[in-house]
C-alpha cells in the first residue's frame, strides 16, 4: 500500500510570511513588524489594520501565485521521489481566496511551477485531524502546532512541525507529544524517506517468506513529466 502523505502549504513550501508583510508595507504605508507565517494568523497587527490588508489580498487577481517558495529544489525533489516510490501526496490549505482563479487552480499552478506536476490539493477548512482520518494519512507536514497536535490525538497518523524559526519552547511541546520537528522542507523529505523505509510494505498481513526472496515485478509508469507527452494548451500568465 503506497505511503500516504499530507503536506501544508503555507509555512511548509511557500513563503506566505514575507508575501502578508510586503502586502501589509504596501496597504498600510508605514513599516511593519513581521506577521504570524499562517494565513489566519494576525501577527504584531491589530484587527482592523489585518482586515485591511486581507481586503487587499481578496481584490487582487491571482495573489496566491505570487508568493516565493522556500526550498523550490526540494519540491521538485518530493515529486522524483513520490514518482520512484508511488507515494500518494495531498496538498493541505486553508487559504482564503483571492480575485481570479479558484484558490485550490492557485495553487495548483503555483506548486507544478516547481516540477510537482498534477498535485492534488484539498482546501480544507475543518480539523487536519478529520482529514488526516478520512483520507488515512500516514504523515502530515504542517507549520502550526495545534494542526499536528490535532492529527496525533484523533488518527494514527504521525506529524512533522515544521519550524523554520527556532523556538525550543515549542520545540519541546511538539516532542513531548510525540511529533517530529523539522526546520527545513529538506528535512522533512529525508524523515519521509525514512518513514518509507520502515513502515511495513504490506499493512494488515504477515509477509510470507517468499517475499523476502522474490524479485520486485518492474512497472511500466507514465513519463516523469506528463507535460511533455499531454501538452496543456499554451495559455498566458494568469497573473497579468
Amino acid at each position: 500500500m503506497a505511503l500516504r502523505i499530507g503536506l501544508d502549504v503555507d509555512g511548509v513550501l511557500a513563503d506566505f510570511r514575507s508575501a502578508f508583510h510586503a502586502a501589509a508595507v504596501r496597504v498600510l504605508r508605514r513599516e511593519v513588524a513581521r506577521t504570524s507565517d499562517s494565513p489566519q494568523g494576525a501577527g504584531p497587527l491589530g484587527a482592523a489594520d489585518v482586515q485591511r490588508v486581507w481586503d487587499e489580498i481578496a481584490k487582487t487577481r491571482n495573489w496566491w501565485m505570487g508568493l516565493e517558495p522556500y526550498e523550490p529544489e526540494q519540491i521538485a525533489r518530493l515529486y522524483a521521489l513520490t514518482r520512484a516510490s508511488a507515494w500518494e501526496v495531498f496538498f493541505l490549505t486553508k487559504r482564503p481566496p483571492s480575485a481570479g482563479d479558484s484558490v485550490q487552480f492557485q495553487t495548483q499552478w503555483w506548486i507544478e511551477r516547481f516540477g510537482f506536476y498534477l498535485p492534488a490539493v484539498l482546501t480544507v477548512l475543518g480539523s487536519r485531524g478529520d482529514i488526516a482520518n478520512g483520507l488515512r494519512l500516514d504523515l502530515v507536514v504542517d507549520d502550526q502546532l495545534i494542526n499536528c497536535v490535532e492529527v496525533v490525538s484523533a488518527t494514527p497518523t504521525k506529524a512533522l512541525l515544521m519550524q523554520r524559526t527556532p523556538d525550543n519552547t515549542l520545540r519541546g511541546h511538539a516532542i513531548n507529544r510525540g511529533i517530529g520537528v523539522v526546520s527545513t522542507l529538506a528535512e522533512a523529505v529525508t524523515m519521509i524517506e525514512r518513514l518509507h523505509d520502515v513502515l511495513p510494505q504490506k499493512r494488515g498481513r504477515m509477509i510470507r517468506l517468499s517475499d523476502w526472496f522474490s524479485r520486485p515485478t518492474e512497472v511500466q509508469t507514465l513519463p516523469d513529466n506528463p507535460r511533455a507527452v499531454r501538452p496543456v494548451p499554451p495559455f498566458e500568465d494568469p497573473r497579468r
